[in-house]
Formats: C-alpha cells, sequence, structure tokens
C-alpha cells in the first residue's frame, strides 16, 4: 500500500524542498501586504493547503511553482485586505502595523531584476519600513497588491493582472497611484547612520528624562501612535506635538521605572525596544526627517511582540 505524500515528507514529494524554499518569499509578500506577521503566516499556510489540494499530475505541469505560490498567496491576501477595514473598525485604540526584528531577512525578493525601470523600485529594506507600511494603510487593497508585486518583488504588470483580476493598463494605474500616497513627503531620506544618532539621542534623553532634550530632538509637530490593542494600557488616541510627546514620555518613563531601553533594528530601520527584566515589553519605531523625530509608533500589544521573544 502506497502512503501518500505529505507536507514536510521529502522522499514522497522530491519537489517538496524547491516549493519549500518560496517560504520567505511568500511571508514577505503577505506580511507588506497584510502588516501582520500572524495573518502572513496564514496566509502562507492556506497557499500551501491549496498547491497539496492539487493533484501530482497539477502540480507536475506547473512550470514556475514559485510564481504560482506568490500568485495565490496575494489573491488571498486581497481576499483579507477586503474585510480587514471591518476588522481594524473593531480594534480597540490605535492600530500600527507588526513591527519585525532586523530588515531585508523578512523577504527573499527577486534580486538583480535589470528588467524594471530604477525609478519604479523600492529596496526590500524600505518596504519593511514602519513609514511605508503605514502608507501602505492609505492605499485600496488592489493599489497596494499591485504596487507591492511589482514594484517590490517585481512581477510584470501582465503577471500582477492575473492577481488583481484587472487588464495590464489598469493595474499600472493603480502602481501609479500608489506611488504618489508615497511620494507625499520631498525631503531627503537621512542614512542609517544619522538616523542612528537622533534614536541613540533620544534614547539617553528619555532615559535621563531631559525634557529640554526631548523637544531638541522631536519635530515641533511630531506624532506619537500607540497600539495597545486594548489588552495593555496605550495612548487612545495619537499625541501631536514636540513639547507635549516629551512631557508624555517622561511622565510615562518616570511610572514605568526599573524599565530599560536598548537600540535595535526595527523593520529594517534604528528603534528601540523597552524590556521589563527579560520580557519586552515595548517596540518603538521611528521616522526621522531633518535631523528630527517626525514620528514614533509604539507597539505595545503583547500578540504583536511574539516575533520578539527571542531576541
Amino acid at each position: 500500500m502506497t502512503t501518500p505524500a505529505q507536507p514536510g515528507d521529502v522522499s514522497h514529494d522530491p519537489s517538496l524542498q524547491v516549493v519549500m524554499s518560496e517560504r520567505s518569499q511568500l511571508i514577505g509578500v503577505a506580511y507588506r501586504l497584510l502588516g501582520s506577521v500572524a495573518d502572513a503566516e496564514d496566509v502562507v499556510q492556506e497557499t500551501y493547503a491549496r498547491w497539496y489540494a492539487q493533484t501530482p499530475e497539477q502540480r507536475e505541469a506547473i512550470e514556475k511553482p514559485g510564481a504560482w505560490l506568490t500568485k495565490v498567496a496575494s489573491r488571498i491576501c486581497l481576499d483579507v485586505l477586503g474585510s480587514a477595514r471591518v476588522r481594524r473598525e473593531a480594534y480597540v485604540g490605535e492600530w500600527v502595523p507588526e513591527p519585525v526584528p532586523g530588515g531585508a531577512e523578512w523577504a527573499n525578493g527577486r534580486w538583480g531584476d535589470t528588467s524594471v525601470d530604477p525609478a519604479d523600485r523600492v529596496t526590500l529594506d524600505e518596504s519593511i519600513s514602519m513609514a511605508f507600511l503605514v502608507v501602505l494603510e492609505s492605499m485600496t487593497p488592489a493599489e497596494r497588491v499591485s504596487f507591492i508585486l511589482h514594484d517590490v518583488f517585481h512581477y510584470s504588470f501582465d503577471e500582477v493582472a492575473e492577481v488583481v483580476g484587472r487588464s495590464p493598463a489598469a493595474c499600472r494605474q493603480l502602481a501609479s497611484r500608489a506611488r504618489r500616497h508615497l511620494a507625499s513627503s520631498d525631503a531627503p531620506a537621512p542614512s542609517i547612520a544619522e538616523r542612528a544618532e537622533v534614536v541613540r539621542d533620544f534614547k539617553d534623553a528619555w532615559a535621563a528624562q531631559d525634557i529640554e532634550a526631548l523637544v531638541a530632538l522631536l519635530d515641533p509637530d511630531a506624532v506619537t501612535v500607540a497600539d495597545g490593542g486594548g489588552v495593555v494600557q496605550a495612548l487612545p488616541a495619537p499625541v501631536v506635538g514636540g513639547e507635549e510627546i516629551a512631557r508624555r514620555l517622561v511622565s510615562f518613563q518616570t511610572i514605568a521605572s526599573g524599565r530599560t531601553l536598548h537600540e535595535v533594528v526595527v523593520n529594517g530601520q534604528p528603534g528601540l525596544v523597552m524590556r521589563d527584566e527579560d520580557v519586552i515589553v515595548t517596540v518603538l519605531a521611528f521616522d526621522v526627517q531633518g535631523g528630527r523625530i517626525t514620528r514614533i509608533w509604539a507597539v505595545r500589544n503583547p500578540e504583536k511582540l511574539r516575533s520578539w521573544a527571542t531576541t
């Protein structure tokens, strides 16, 4: 009696290694589209379920398994995005994309593709920065999918059209509108070293409870958004203004005495984590322009900090 091949059983499915090697790419696509590692993992699981729901003959007929898997995962994400707005409306407090430690290792993109106009390119680290993901939230699902697949992962508009269910010309327009969302700020992006220096100075000023130093580091129109998900205490609404943010930070640090701040890489950019002994209780991502912090995203929802448990 022949035992049916199961996912994970290389002896019965010699192509499994090739298929499973796409997992990093699939997680990277789904995370950028959904802003959630947990949701991305669910999408990838469903994608593989659909792969193995086919007959061996159907799988063998697929010339490019990686492209097939990415298209299926993207279609699933498109469906999830369609219902995401309803779920976000029921979310307690402010919703911030789930932060991830590190940078481009969250996606194995198709590097070195010279067929894409450099003006349309987005580096992998750029495409997971918190600022980038927040702007993606302002796009329609079709704009988001078209832009991510074409500009980040370098799929042709013909391939994108198969996912979105529109013509290649329409997908080109969708991606163009998405770029306009991202081009709202013409300020030159600071280098990683410059960002790191500002974040380090911010950490030191906060630890010293130096309001004047914090105000000097914060843009006068800076905005802080905190995500507790209704699970832990967090700011119920965004706080606007450098001076007000500085006062709130010092007040919070006084209440949360005993907690420590550490420099880390958050979504490919310099960031901070706050530890309570060995437990990370807050991850902070920053946007820096002109030598000052313009945005702070503080994620405190424990469900969004699971990927930080081992860092």
